[in-house]
């Protein structure tokens, strides 16, 4: 694991617009090759990474240069899901930064470590294999608490230029110094991240709340999304955690623990909802009632 220091990064460089606009204005036939691969090639489709479940694969996957908004009610699970889904994209070669805001990076870690080994309490030699194991994949924003809106964009801009990163976390939108009522702050601030992301092609993932609505029971929608309206609209992608709160009446109801919907993809037709059941345990997302936790087998644990 890598851990970027705040105050060894000399943010202010990355806000300065150093392009002329005239440079930006081209002949459309440029685009013509490209036009072409969209409708006849595999193309950028190359380029879509896995979230690591069967069931999601083809229906949603990760793009390049996009902005995906995770959002859930408090306690749903969708810091956990997005980890597990991060800690599968390092499976595919993807190199993601988390910047975890509300949670200590040792909280983080330990529930990454406990998914990535399948068990709820790893070994020791587990705990050091998986760590040497991120190296290279994964890197940690140390900072707790409130960041500047300001720095959050200067950090999006640093991992992918300076370290060329895929994929940026940003855990939660209301941490990033932009207060509730300020929607036209929080809309500039969404705007930013997706000329970011389309510009350098760094996929960046914002954890949002949902508003409390009158009871847990009913699976929120996109309207739910704490916030400005408009932050849905910007993003290109998003992805609804709900806990199955009707289960927690029926201890031995069979249906799932936990939905995830895909109520946005601006790229793909696909949208709707997937089942899962959930290992407290391990704090893994399974994809089948009978199906069991699993590891990373390429771990190297040392005598």
């Amino acid at each position: 694991m890598n851990t970027i220091n705040a105050n060894e990064i000399d943010f202010e460089q990355y806000f300065q617009d150093q392009q002329e606009d005239g440079a930006k204005v081209k002949p459309a036939s440029e685009w013509a090759d490209a036009v072409i691969d969209r409708f006849f090639g595999e193309g950028a489709q190359k380029l879509w990474t896995p979230i690591g479940f069967d069931k999601t694969q083809g229906k949603f996957d990760l793009r390049p240069g996009e902005v995906t908004i995770w959002a859930g009610v408090n306690g749903h699970g969708k810091t956990t899901f997005l980890s597990h889904t991060m800690l599968n994209v390092m499976q595919e070669g993807q190199k993601v930064c988390i910047a975890s805001l509300e949670m200590k990076p040792a909280a983080s870690m330990a529930k990454m470590t406990q998914q990535a080994a399948g068990v709820g309490s790893p070994t020791v030699r587990f705990i050091k294999g998986f760590h040497t194991w991120t190296d290279g994949k994964l890197w940690i924003y140390d900072h707790v608490g409130k960041l500047a809106a300001t720095r959050a964009l200067a950090v999006a801009t640093y991992v992918r230029k300076e370290l060329g990163l895929d994929h940026l976390v940003i855990d939660s939108l209301m941490k990033c110094g932009i207060g509730p009522e300020d929607y036209a702050g929080q809309k500039d601030f969404v705007d930013s991240l997706c000329t970011i992301a389309r510009d350098t092609g760094l996929h960046i993932h914002l954890v949002c709340h949902m508003r409390k609505g009158e009871n847990e029971r009913t699976a929120p929608d996109k309207f739910g999304v704490k916030g400005a309206s408009e932050i849905v609209d910007l993003v290109d992608n998003l992805v609804i955690v709900w806990k199955n709160m009707r289960k927690q009446d029926d201890k031995a109801a069979t249906e799932p623990d936990a939905y995830v919907r895909i109520g946005k993809q601006r790229h793909h037709p696909w949208e709707g909802s997937f089942a899962f059941w959930f290992d407290k345990e391990c704090q893994q997302f399974l994809e089948g009632e009978n199906h069991r936790p699993t590891y990373i087998p390429d771990i190297v644990v040392a005598a």
